[in-house]
């Protein structure tokens, strides 16, 4: 078994991809076109699954968002490179990483709920729906497909080529949180809630830029990642029920503090300079 400080890839990073992308402007125009959603979701009130509005759905902006500007930038040529990277499995070349990918928020949720039982919280039994399990698999799947093609398939490389592995994941996570906001409001999500939620997810985000850095930069296994969070939280114990974002959030600030320092801040990755192309 390769070690998991040897898994960071097979290549520089492609600086020719990274000139010329802009965060900022990715950022503005993902907000934007999140806006008309937000405004169905106001309108209608309608939930995709308990606790998920509607206006989720512009989960697909950021991809959107992605594509107008490598369209305006390479045309197709651009366009097919990132959709590429929807599948880029094979820059996984230690497959020991696949064990954070799969299990890790899988395990923060275990342990998030033998604490609450500890603390003397009352909660039901977990049920483990399979059908259901793996249909929502997919979908959850495929919606981190439309939100990681463009945070990490777009911005977050120029982002770690400016600041260090460490910054970029940080102010990624703040984005990546605040365009959430709308949705979880509709969802009747309490300041407080939203809060503990918030630190939770900036935290998330520390552990997916790690293990985007350390799997030669696949937006595949990131995305994987970011399924198996959203999974955890709609399996908790049943279809949400009793979620507790302050648990969970404490936990996975717990995970990415231990990430940090034992990869390092500066680039996430045990040797120096993250490999990878783009």
């Amino acid at each position: 078994m390769i070690p998991l400080s040897q898994a960071a890839g097979n290549g520089p990073p492609n600086n020719d991809a990274l000139r010329g992308r802009s965060p900022g402007l990715f950022f503005l125009l993902a907000f934007a076109l999140s806006v008309p959603f937000w405004l169905i979701g106001a309108k209608t009130g309608l939930q995709l699954l308990p606790g998920l509005p509607v206006s989720a759905i512009a989960a697909f902006t950021p991809v959107a968002a992605a594509l107008i500007l490598v369209h305006t930038a390479n045309r197709t040529t651009g366009v097919t490179d990132l959709l590429k990277r929807a599948f880029d499995y094979g820059r996984i070349r230690a497959k020991v990483w696949y064990i954070p990918m799969v299990l890790l928020m899988p395990g923060v949720s275990v342990l998030s709920y033998t604490l609450m039982r500890w603390m003397g919280w009352t909660l039901p039994v977990p049920e483990f729906p399979v059908l259901a399990a793996l249909v929502m698999s997919l979908a959850f799947f495929v919606a981190a497909l439309g939100e990681e093609l463009g945070w990490s398939g777009y911005a977050i490389d120029p982002m770690q080529a400016r600041w260090n592995a460490l910054g970029a994941a940080l102010l990624l996570g703040v984005v990546w949180a605040v365009v959430h906001f709308v949705p979880l409001v509709q969802a009747h999500r309490s300041s407080a809630w939203i809060a503990w939620w918030t630190l939770g997810t900036v935290a998330f985000r520390v552990i997916l830029v790690w293990i985007y850095n350390n799997t030669g930069k696949s937006v595949f296994a990131i995305a994987v990642a970011h399924a198996m969070g959203n999974m955890s939280w709609q399996l908790f114990p049943n279809y949400g029920s009793h979620w507790d974002p302050r648990i969970n959030g404490l936990i996975v600030v717990g995970v990415a503090v231990t990430v940090t320092i034992v990869w390092g801040p500066r680039t996430l990755a045990r040797y120096g300079i993250v490999k990878g192309q783009p």
